[in-house]
């Protein structure tokens, strides 16, 4: 039911003893989550169900002042409603109040003392099944004014655990023996942080590949202990990148880590022909990013390699994209091949590339994913846009991975979800000899160890050792 447009008081001289007010409201996990943002209050018995499995209520609880906000919305909002002034308020907390409970918050005026318009208010909150969850006592002044105000719209509110669609990944990454990674020119403490990460958390094992004297004193800057981690000098950075690539054609490495250096630097020792670490189909990047808008990871490709791809290049991208998401559990991805519409059009290329590499899908030279285009971007990752526009299809509005049309729109469209959607984006390169993480000077250390994941099931699923 809709609140009433407009929040009006009970002056003093209004309110009768036995006058009553009250509010519903269910709990929901966002709540416990909103109470705890605003209050600093992050008891594990409201937010770690592992925690409070084990505890006395044998499952997550509501903060007991959830409950008593209740109390204190009814009295700012009903009765006495808008100019009252809380003085004191007693609580006693008798059951708890879990996920999916419906508390409805009832006050009753007790007393009145006209001397200085105080009222005595009885309080309690009861649940759908009738059991008082607290009871208690307000005192308050009541307003002498009356007061009719248009109801304050409130703000939307999205909460989001940064890498939260990681998470999975990150365990299921473990369960794989370290990868022997080399960390490419490794000169500062972003980078050397990044390996440091990863190889605490069980995912690598890193051989740092650069200038030795620069990487010990990038370590000693950033107060980092080298000991035990393989150092394989190289002069610079252009040297550091051919190294890598070359002890992962000799099978000293199984994956590469980008550190500090320009990403064109080891692309150009990776697709050397002769001594790079190309296969049959072309290499290409896949974005894994965490949306906090969008309830499910998100691929983006290619936003970081192939400039303007063929369609043959895209076939490739959008079967290295494929393989990727299904390394990662998803059996079989929604791929939304990207245009400024749904229509196929003469004029807009990026459409007919889109319908036939919807019908090399079809034909087999795609598999493993369902592939549908040309999609906008609206349309791909938004079932009401669908709807709105009667758009049939199994990927509208689901997609797990969005193919761009070339590097300028992924590019843009990349760090759009990044800097205005608060976007986190791990990163990695498909389909050399061994995966290459590339990662971004800016990256956090948490992105750097989600990109090491995502190599780890990535390498195992197609063989590497």
């Amino acid at each position: 039911m809709e609140p009433p447009r407009f929040i009006e008081n009970r002056t003093f001289d209004e309110i009768a003893v036995g006058d009553t007010a009250s509010l519903t409201r269910t709990l929901q996990a966002q709540d416990i989550s909103l109470f705890a943002l605003a209050s600093g209050d992050v008891n594990p018995a409201h937010l770690d169900r592992d925690y409070a499995a084990t505890d006395r209520f044998h499952g997550v609880i509501a903060h007991g002042l959830w409950g008593g906000s209740l109390i204190s919305a009814v009295l700012g909002t009903e009765l006495p409603g808008p100019g009252t002034v809380y003085l004191s308020q007693s609580l006693r907390f008798l059951h708890p109040v879990r996920i999916g409970d419906t508390v409805t918050a009832r006050v009753t005026v007790r007393a009145k003392e006209a001397a200085d318009q105080r009222v005595r208010l009885d309080c309690v909150c009861l649940n759908a099944q009738g059991e008082t969850v607290i009871t208690g006592e307000a005192e308050v002044l009541a307003p002498a004014d009356k007061v009719r105000r248009p109801r304050v719209l409130l703000p939307e509110v999205h909460l989001h655990e940064r890498g939260v669609h990681w998470k999975p990944m990150i365990a299921a990454a473990r369960r794989f023996a370290p990868a022997l990674t080399a960390v490419v020119h490794p000169c500062d403490a972003v980078s050397l942080e990044g390996a440091r990460a990863a190889r605490e958390a069980g995912l690598i094992v890193p051989v740092l590949v650069g200038p030795r004297p620069k990487i010990e004193a990038a370590a000693r800057a950033a107060g980092l202990v080298l000991d035990g981690i393989e150092i394989v000098d190289a002069p610079h950075s252009h040297a550091a990148a051919e190294k890598a690539v070359s002890l992962a054609r000799a099978g000293r490495v199984t994956a590469l880590m980008k550190g500090a250096l320009h990403t064109d630097e080891i692309l150009a020792a990776a697709i050397a022909r002769a001594t790079g670490l190309r296969t049959e189909r072309r290499m290409s990047h896949v974005y894994a990013l965490d949306v906090p808008s969008y309830p499910k990871p998100l691929f983006l490709t290619d936003a970081a390699v192939n400039i303007a791809p063929s369609l043959e290049e895209k076939r490739d991208i959008v079967q290295n994209a494929i393989d990727l998401a299904r390394a990662l559990g998803i059996a079989q991805p929604k791929v939304a091949i990207l245009s400024a519409v749904e229509t196929v059009s003469t004029k807009l290329g990026s459409t007919l590339d889109a319908a036939a590499l919807c019908k090399m899908a079809g034909r087999g030279q795609i598999t493993d994913g369902l592939v549908d285009g040309p999609l906008a971007f609206d349309t791909a990752i938004s079932r009401a846009a669908a709807a709105a526009k009667a758009l049939v299809s199994p990927v509208a509005g689901e997609a797990d991975i969005l193919v761009v049309p070339d590097l300028v729109s992924g590019n843009m469209l990349a760090k759009q979800l990044i800097h205005l959607a608060g976007a986190d984006a791990a990163g990695l390169l498909l389909d050399a000899r061994v995966p290459i993480i590339l990662t971004s000077r800016s990256d956090s250390p948490e992105v750097r160890l989600a990109s090491c994941a995502l190599a780890q099931l990535f390498a195992h699923r197609s063989g590497t050792p």
